[in-house]
């Protein structure tokens, strides 16, 4: 027993595969990328101990000391 509602698009899929190769393929890896995105962190963690870097500082941080103006660089 056949069911058509699954071979159908297996079929699909088969002669897609075939006749328009590049097609098939890229379709393929760009519907993976999300699912890579979403399952490649955790596992990263988990199994092979990464530890995410902390984040660069955003502001240079200013000095504790009061700041001395520059001198002898006046318009004449």
């Amino acid at each position: 027993m056949t069911i058509p509602f699954v071979t159908g698009p297996l079929n699909f899929l088969r002669r897609m595969a075939t006749e328009n190769t590049v097609y098939f393929w890229s379709i393929s890896v760009g519907c993976l990328g999300p699912v890579l995105v979403v399952s490649v962190p955790p596992i990263r963690e988990k199994y092979f101990g990464y530890v995410r870097p902390e984040d660069p500082p955003i502001t240079y941080p200013m000095p504790k000391r009061p700041r001395n103006p520059p001198a002898g660089y006046e318009d004449p």
